[in-house]
Order: structure tokens, then C-alpha cells, then sequence
């Protein structure tokens, strides 16, 4: 062991002069050994690798790693195979004697511990017959049709065009489940008859289809349905997105009240106090199902002050847009916030994060939770999707007028090249990919290949309404604020 001293001497065990039982030693006179040895004690040769990546101690403890899964893979003894052996021959007379003391299988009809397995006085039949029902069931795709689907399950495709007659003009929706019973056949070269078809013909009614000689007949039965809105409120928390999921809200409710609230405010103006109230449209079947439809309104109380939006159209509010109580609906302009989230960092020169130096900022940086959804900041077309070197997994848009946008540090994509994008489309989800401290969205802007601050093109627009259309509003506003909270 040795200490080492300011004079440039170390204490050892060796010959020499004394001080105190031990030798003082000359650290110019140490050897190659020893030098080697110390240097290697001092030298951290398994670093954390989450950390100072790309440096000299991240790539040692890199190599030490490397080498030691290189000597667990070079070094490991390997699998050695299972010797299997196989059963003793039996005699035509000892096999004779088993087989008929032996259990059959289940697949053979058998039932455990109660059927022995057929003698020699039992003779195969030429031909199974056939069960006199058959119970199955069938879903029909995308593009796909009733014929068609119980064609595939074994329906003639006459009986099947008859079937489809009967229903009138009931549009089944894909995914509708078909539950048949299927009769028996005149010989094994027809189909099998319908006996009975069940399904959902719409959310609020429920259709058979018997058989009664050689007629086929329709029973119509209504469900009832509660046609009560969803409304739900809530307080904002760390993440609206979050807080109104968790209170049951469906996602692409979420998404149309963060999109209404961010043509009227900047999303990162939401605080943590703020209450949110939403009201959509819902049904409730007497079976169990439930859906849910259009946001119809949409409120956020921060305190000193309110935004209460409420959807407003030609048929009271099955189209339309959000719209204020003033009776104003503001259209957001050619750039809005992408995502649900606070600015971190702006336009501009900044000193980098992990670089350690001033560099110019060509974009806003957004904080938002991992995973949440991004969307199109306007109308375009996807120009790259992929993966791009520091922006880690990268969205490029082209707009009208010379603009383009890009969206960076995505987790993951939902958008491919060449897709036509609508403003508010998703077309990817908040992640950490590339050169990135945490979970954000990195928004980029150019005007004619220049970068440009993505906030200082935003531009919205005023459509007043009649006064009568303003009362027939607040009135529908009083109507969903009132409706019980669930």
C-alpha cells in the first residue's frame, strides 16, 4: 500500500530510510509495475453510462462492458441436449390387451375415468354424420356486406340476397357481430339452411330472423336508450390532458375541448388550479353499451376569468363550431400550439442544454407529458417522417404561402410521406428521441426555407351572429350547464 506525500515521496515496505518503521521512496523511482498498478486502482472502469455520453470515461466504461458480455458469451458452456427414449414395443397380443383397458382421448368424445376405448368388435363408419345444428358466429370487415358475410359462413347465396331484403335498409357498421344457427342439409352438396340469424342492427335496436317451414320472418326488437350528455368537471392538475382522462372523459373528446380552448388562449396560459367543465353528447343502451359523440361544451374557469364555448350550427348544434356566449366564434390562424404543454424554451439564441455553449434557437420548445398527441399546426402535406439525426423521430409539413413546420423528439408516428394533413390532424405523440433533456416537442417554422418564430405568424379572426341567434345560444349554454355532473 502507499500514501503518497507532498514532497514527492510515498511510504513503502521496501529497504531504504526509515521514518517511523517504513521506507520513504521517490516516486521517480518507482517502477513500471507499480506505476501501472496505481494508475489502474485510480482509473473508474465501469463509469455510469447514462451519463457525460460521448466522452472519454463514457467510452471506457462503453469498452468495459462490451468486453464483459464478450467473455459471458465466449465463455458460457452452452446447452446440453435431453437424451429421449422410446417406448418398448409391445406384441400385436400385449398391444390388444392395453388398448382396450386404456382411457380414450377427449378429442375422441371420450369423457375421463367413464369410456373405454373401442374393442375389436367396433367397426369405423364410412361417413360422419352430420350434426343436425350448427352454432357459429361471424363479423363483418371494412367494405363488407351482409350477403357476403354469411355467404362465408355457409349461408346459400340465395337465402343470403333474401335475408338482406328482409332487413330493409338497415346499415350494419363493420365490426357488427352475426349470430347464426345453421340447419340441417339435404345432402352434402347444398347448403345448410338459415335456421335463425341475430345482431345489432343499430345502437337502439336488436333484429332475429327465424325460420318457419320454408319462410323466413323478421323480429324488430327496440332498445332503450338514455339519451343523457356526458358532463364532467374537473380540476386541471399537472396535466389537463391527464386529469380529464382519469375522470372518464373519452380521448377524442379531450382532444376537441384542448383544440376548441386553444383558438380562443394559449394552452400554456392553463394553470394547475383552472377547472375544466365538458359536456358531450352520450347514449346509454338498457343492454350496458354507451357512446359517446360531440363536444358540445366547453368551459374552463381560471379564477378572474371564464371561457365558456358551446357548439352551434344550422340543426341546434349537430354541426356547427364552438362558439363564445358573446356570440363570436374565433378562428385560429395559420399557426396555433401544437400541443397540450408550457414553452420552455423560445425562438432565439440560448445557451444549450447539453452542448454547454450559446447557439442559435431555431424553434419553441413545448414540455408536455410522454405520449401526449401532437397536431398539425395547419393544412399540408407530409414531406418527411423519419428519424433525423439530432431531432431524433422528426415530422416535416409543407403548407401554402412558402411555409413549412417540423415537429421533433416524437415517440412515435401516426402519419407516413405523402399524407394530406388537415389543421388539428394528429400526426404523432410527445417523446424524447434524439438530443433531448425530457419528454417535449421541439416546433420548428420556416417562411421560404428561413426559420422563423412560430408565434409571431399566429393571426385569428372575429364572425359575429344575430341577436336572436345569441339567445337561442345561451339558452342551449344554461340547458348543458345544468345537466347533472357524472
Amino acid at each position: 500500500m502507499f500514501l503518497r506525500e507532498h514532497q514527492g515521496l510515498e511510504w513503502a515496505g521496501a529497504a531504504g530510510a526509515r521514518v517511523s518503521g517504513r521506507t520513504l521512496v521517490p516516486l521517480a523511482e518507482r517502477s513500471t509495475i507499480d506505476r501501472l498498478r496505481i494508475a489502474a486502482a485510480q482509473t473508474d472502469w465501469v463509469p455510469d453510462l447514462g451519463r457525460d455520453i460521448g466522452s472519454r470515461t463514457w467510452w471506457r466504461g462503453m469498452a468495459t462492458c462490451t468486453a464483459l458480455c464478450a467473455g459471458a458469451w465466449f465463455l458460457s458452456p452452452g446447452w446440453q441436449p435431453i437424451l429421449g427414449h422410446g417406448a418398448p414395443v409391445m406384441t400385436e397380443a400385449a398391444f390388444e390387451e392395453a388398448r382396450t383397458q386404456s382411457f380414450a382421448p377427449l378429442a375422441l368424445g371420450a369423457t375421463t375415468g367413464r369410456r373405454m376405448a373401442a374393442g375389436a368388435l367396433v367397426r369405423p363408419l364410412k361417413e360422419t354424420p352430420e350434426r343436425p345444428q350448427i352454432e357459429l358466429t361471424a363479423a363483418l370487415t371494412d367494405g363488407d356486406t351482409l350477403p357476403g358475410a354469411l355467404q362465408r359462413a355457409g349461408v346459400g347465396g340465395h337465402e343470403a340476397t333474401r335475408v338482406a331484403a328482409l332487413i330493409g335498409g338497415a346499415t350494419l357498421r363493420p365490426g357488427t357481430i352475426l349470430s347464426l344457427t345453421l340447419g340441417r342439409r339435404p345432402t352434402r352438396f347444398q347448403p345448410r339452411p338459415l335456421e335463425k340469424l341475430d345482431f345489432r342492427a343499430a345502437f337502439d335496436l336488436n333484429m332475429t330472423v327465424l325460420r318457419a317451414g320454408d319462410a323466413l320472418s323478421v323480429i324488430r326488437r327496440p332498445i332503450a336508450i338514455d339519451r343523457t350528455p356526458l358532463h364532467i368537471r374537473g380540476i386541471v392538475g399537472a396535466s389537463l390532458y391527464r386529469s380529464a382522462r382519469a375522470a372518464g372523459v373519452p380521448a377524442r373528446v379531450v382532444e376537441n375541448y384542448l383544440k376548441a380552448l386553444g383558438a380562443h388562449m394559449p394552452i400554456e396560459r392553463i394553470a394547475a388550479s383552472d377547472t375544466f367543465d365538458i359536456v358531450a353528447d352520450q347514449q346509454r343502451a338498457a343492454t350496458g353499451e354507451v357512446e359517446v359523440g360531440q363536444l358540445q361544451y366547453a368551459g374552463l374557469d381560471q379564477g378572474r376569468r371564464a371561457i365558456t364555448l358551446v357548439r352551434w350550427g344550422d340543426r341546434d348544434g349537430s354541426g356547427g363550431e364552438l362558439m363564445n356566449p358573446g356570440g363570436q366564434v374565433e378562428r385560429r390562424g395559420t399557426m396555433g400550439m401544437p400541443v397540450a404543454g408550457r414553452v420552455t424554451s423560445t425562438f432565439g439564441m440560448r445557451m444549450h442544454p447539453l452542448l454547454g455553449f450559446m447557439r442559435m434557437h431555431k424553434g419553441t420548445d413545448i414540455g408536455a407529458p410522454y405520449g401526449s398527441p401532437i397536431y398539425a399546426a395547419m393544412d399540408g402535406v407530409v414531406q418527411f417522417a423519419g428519424r433525423s439525426g439530432g431531432y431524433g423521430n422528426f415530422v416535416k409539413l409543407a403548407h401554402a404561402g412558402g411555409l413549412a413546420s417540423g415537429y421533433g423528439h416524437m415517440s412515435r408516428f401516426a402519419v407516413r410521406p405523402g399524407m394530406r394533413i388537415e389543421r388539428g390532424q394528429v400526426i404523432g405523440y410527445v417523446g424524447s428521441t434524439g438530443i433531448s433533456t425530457g419528454p417535449h416537442l421541439h416546433w420548428e417554422v420556416w417562411q421560404n426555407g428561413r426559420p422563423v418564430n412560430p408565434r409571431s405568424i399566429a393571426m385569428s379572426s372575429l364572425q359575429a351572429l344575430p341577436a336572436a341567434t345569441i339567445r337561442a345560444m345561451k339558452a342551449k349554454i344554461a340547458r348543458l350547464a345544468g345537466t347533472p355532473l357524472q
